[in-house]
């Protein structure tokens, strides 16, 4: 293989390096204060450049330049940006588009110039082929972060068609990928509205009136929580054996295993409950969506502090049922939770104790839980799909662009 991303080229196509495509021009460090005669301007930096060639400028940030650094380091149309470091980003390209009159660029940006006629889109595309190859992450400085530094880019090897060729690349790969942008976007807001429908289904079976006596949970269940073991003391964990469960559970639609066990030990000297499968553990606290969220228990565990354990009275509740009716309270448990006063929010067992359920006689809960199951299911199962299907055209999207790039496919009858 003579390149990263090609064995042969096209006739009439050279091989060479980035530096005989473009300039590259590394921006300039951060400065937060005038320096006499400097003047404000906007600048590029990592956060603007985004995965598969997109420029995101609506959050953008100020620096001072003096002039002759803002007429070295402008940006126009033609350039392409190119991340120069960090863990997620580094190696990111896009295409600028448009004249961005009065811009800089931070030195956490190189600027590609494109040079002797080069597309500057042609370089955008190829680079975006190359990073998604690996070939940037393996060539990159990582010994402690990675960096794409300017001598590296320009070292880089990029095939050299004729600048005719370059454009009818870059218009075909512009029109292609924008239709398989277009489909993955509205595949998006499909799964938007599968899960959207998914969180609908229990609160329209559940929540509609059903004739059914509420009851508060706490006379129908037993509810508590539990406590964290001092990390500290070896008997309370070397050796455990007793699944020992945190609020993160709560965000998975079972729990069967456990990756902390404390011992006997702690169980006895810490007050830990023993909780039984069928409970469902409901999530206390958390500044995302775990407060409030309800996970059904499948082995016996105990809990720390910030996972409720609600066991039901089987004579009142069936577990499945009981576990849907939270799930169907979410919204209302987090608006629960916000009344406490604290900043960050946070539910507390009494206040799951007062907290009122329907609850319909066993046989409707079997009826209603299984109908649950089934919806979720299909709904499941077809997001799986749609999300099966953005990954397939991502994957078609990136070597649309590899073989494009590289010669290994004649665009010019398509473009």
């Amino acid at each position: 293989m003579t390149g990263p991303l090609w064995e042969t080229l096209p006739e009439g196509w050279q091989a060479g390096q980035v530096k005989h495509a473009a300039t590259v021009t590394l921006g300039k460090m951060l400065q937060s204060n005038d320096s006499g005669g400097d003047v404000r301007a906007p600048y590029m930096r990592a956060a603007n450049v985004q995965p598969d060639g997109a420029l995101s400028l609506n959050d953008v940030n100020e620096m001072w330049f003096s002039e002759a650094e803002l007429e070295q380091l402008s940006i126009r149309a033609g350039d392409v940006v190119v991340v120069e470091g960090g863990q997620g980003g580094f190696g990111r390209a896009a295409y600028v588009d448009e004249e961005l009159s009065g811009w800089g660029f931070q030195n956490s940006i190189n600027r590609l110039r494109p040079i002797g006629g080069f597309d500057g889109r042609f370089i955008a595309f190829y680079l975006i082929a190359l990073r998604a190859s690996g070939f940037v992450h393996a060539y990159s400085n990582v010994v402690s972060m990675p960096h794409l530094t300017a001598e590296k880019l320009a070292r880089i090897p990029i095939p050299l068609p004729p600048p005719e060729e370059q454009r009818t690349i870059a218009n075909y790969l512009a029109r292609e990928t924008a239709r398989i942008d277009t489909l993955i976007e509205e595949q998006q807001r499909l799964i938007e509205m599968l899960r959207e429908r998914r969180r609908a289904v229990p609160m329209h079976a559940i929540l509609q009136p059903t004739g059914s006596a509420t009851d508060k949970l706490g006379r129908t269940a037993r509810i508590g929580n539990g406590s964290t073991p001092r990390r500290d003391s070896a008997i309370y964990w070397r050796g455990g054996h007793v699944p020992w469960l945190n609020s993160s559970v709560v965000n998975k639609s079972r729990v069967s295993g456990a990756e902390q066990f404390v011992t006997a030990v702690a169980l006895r000297e810490c007050h830990l409950p023993v909780v039984a499968p069928g409970s469902v553990l409901v999530g206390l606290t958390g500044q995302g969506k775990t407060r409030g969220m309800a996970t059904i228990l499948d082995i016996e565990a105990t809990v720390n502090q910030h996972v409720a354990y609600v066991t039901p009275d089987r004579s009142r509740w069936l577990p499945e049922y009981l576990l849907w009716s939270l799930r169907a309270a979410y919204d209302e448990l987090r608006r629960l939770s916000e009344e406490n006063g604290s900043t960050k929010g946070g539910l507390t067992c009494e206040a799951l104790k007062q907290f009122r359920l329907a609850v319909p006689p066993l046989d409707e809960q079997r009826r209603i839980a299984a109908y649950l199951d089934e919806q979720t299911a299909k709904i499941d199962t077809l997001i799986a799909e749609t999300e099966r299907f953005i990954e397939l055209a991502r994957e078609r999207r990136a070597a649309l662009i590899t073989a494009a790039v590289t010669g290994q496919i004649d665009v010019r009858e398509a473009a």
